[in-house]
């Protein structure tokens, strides 16, 4: 079960709720999670989207994704797949922050280059697996 609040920029927002509704029920069934997904521009910067814990630590299940709308429909719902995969990460406890610091399965985040960060590293691995699925089971076409 999960509750999903979606702010700003409305032609986007149907894409958006279908493609968490599919994530969440395939990936996090038995979890009950808030999600609120904030449209807004980073271009200024350079990031297509955020996920990050809102409640509490330890044991999240509420998030802030924050999501860039003017990327083009297949970008955007890649991106929204990759943040939620983080989602997944750190409902699971793959992902984790101690002392204020982010660890991936005890590997310490944030010396490491963005490309190198475990948790960027399997989300990227899966996000157009996990997108070509979307687009399977939702019947949806690029």
């Amino acid at each position: 079960m999960y509750w999903l609040d979606i702010t700003g920029y409305k032609p986007r927002k149907t894409r958006c709720r279908d493609t968490v509704r599919w994530f969440l029920n395939k990936y996090l069934p038995r979890h009950h999670i808030t999600v609120e997904i904030l449209h807004r521009g980073l271009r200024r910067e350079e990031s297509y989207g955020y996920c990050s814990v809102a409640g509490s630590i330890y044991r999240p299940r509420e998030f802030l994704i924050e999501i860039d709308p003017k990327l083009d429909l297949d970008l955007y719902t890649k991106t929204i797949i990759h943040e939620l995969i983080h989602l997944r990460q750190w409902v699971q406890g793959t992902l984790k922050e101690r002392k204020g610091k982010m660890y991936y399965k005890d590997i310490k985040c944030e010396d490491l280059d963005y490309w190198e960060q475990p948790h960027e590293i399997e989300a990227h691995s899966l996000e157009q697996m996990y997108y070509e699925d979307y687009l399977t089971d939702t019947h949806q076409t690029h």
